[in-house]
């Protein structure tokens, strides 16, 4: 019979976080990661912003000998099937049962590809398997086109061209970046695509993926050896809903110290729809920052520490010499004001008397 202790379901920042913040208070409990990938955990920012685009990346979040050191059982390609909430046990796809003291929910969310004929056969950029198979690709490619501009297909795009590929960014929207981020700002990173050797095609939808590229709605046909899908991705809730947990607008629903509806089950990262005490509301996040804090507060919370989620979220994405760096709330906005500086600009977001988001973006001479 396997001892009971913490379980993490998944192997991303917010599972790895918890997991080895819960070990840090507890040396002698035993403490799982379930991951359904076969690699060791890694980090995912760095696939876009360096791996692809062929320059040195940290990629590892720790050794397997750290794992084996802290005592955290690390099981990789794990499929699990469903929680038992009544049993507080974990089952596998293979039949193994997993019970635990606490469980923290840290499952991520999955690629969403374009739904338009062919669609799936779109290169998305999610996992470090997908990065090296889109890498591959790119060495024998002397075109690509990414669907979707927003910050991976911004980045994506960059790293292509980078590696000599003759890219072009299609989306539905007039400019990148559009909904998080207005016009004003993605009429500046269109230039950012441009001095990157993007070409970019906005108000376009993309109606099929075809061995040659894509073809658009007015009938023209967008070249591509390679196409990537960065059409966003959807959050994996499907254990958390089957386990009758509170799910809201597709996510996870938690406190601000990552607790579920069911007791002793916690949530972190993508899966969450939870509650932040400096916003004074629910957010949504999607990034890497809050996922590692968010699954930081679950291990408190789980080892009995006193712990809240209580940091404004931030990110950074990368675009060829360019660099856009964001702290706030991604949420609603009444209106944006954008200062340009000698080395790019500053966009400030307001609502009501409330700045809710600053956007910095700076631009590195080329050496």
């Amino acid at each position: 019979m396997v001892a009971a202790g913490l379980v993490a379901i998944g192997s991303g920042p917010a599972g790895v976080s918890a997991a080895e913040t819960f070990r840090a208070r507890h040396r002698n409990i035993p403490v799982r990661i379930l991951s359904s990938d076969p690699a060791l955990p890694y980090a995912k920012p760095p696939l876009s912003k360096q791996f692809l685009c062929g320059r040195p990346a940290d990629l590892d979040l720790h050794s397997e000998g750290w794992f084996e050191r802290n005592r955290i059982d690390l099981l990789r390609g794990v499929t699990v099937q469903r929680i038992d909430v009544d049993a507080q046990e974990v089952v596998t796809a293979g039949g193994a049962r997993y019970p635990y003291w606490h469980l923290v929910i840290a499952s991520g969310a999955a690629p969403v590809p374009p739904a338009v004929p062919g669609g799936r056969n779109a290169q998305p950029l999610r996992s470090f398997a997908d990065a090296v198979a889109l890498k591959m690709a790119a060495r024998h490619a002397g075109t690509a086109v990414v669907i979707g501009a927003g910050l991976i297909g911004c980045e994506a795009a960059g790293c292509l061209a980078a590696l000599g590929v003759a890219t072009t960014v299609v989306a539905p929207e007039p400019v990148p970046l559009l909904r998080r981020f207005g016009v004003d700002v993605g009429e500046r990173v269109v230039k950012m695509l441009f001095d990157a050797g993007v070409r970019f095609v906005g108000s376009a939808d993309v109606t099929a993926v075809v061995e040659s590229g894509v073809v658009l709605a007015g009938g023209e046909n967008v070249d591509g050896d390679v196409v990537v899908a960065a059409t966003g991705v959807r959050p994996d809730v499907r254990l958390a809903a089957e386990a009758g947990l509170s799910i809201r607008a597709g996510r996870i629903v938690v406190d601000e110290q990552m607790r579920t509806s069911a007791r002793n089950i916690y949530a972190a990262g993508d899966v969450t729809l939870a509650y932040n005490v400096a916003a004074g509301r629910q957010v949504v996040s999607e990034h890497w920052r809050d996922a590692a804090l968010q699954g930081r507060v679950a291990g408190l919370t789980a080892a009995g520490v006193s712990a809240q989620w209580d940091t404004a979220s931030g990110f950074s994405c990368t675009i060829g010499t360019s660099r856009l760096a964001y702290r706030g709330w991604g949420g609603p906005y009444e209106r944006c004001r954008v200062v340009d500086q000698r080395d790019g600009f500053v966009a400030t977001y307001h609502d009501g008397g409330d700045i809710v988001g600053r956007l910095v973006a700076t631009t590195s001479p080329v050496s």
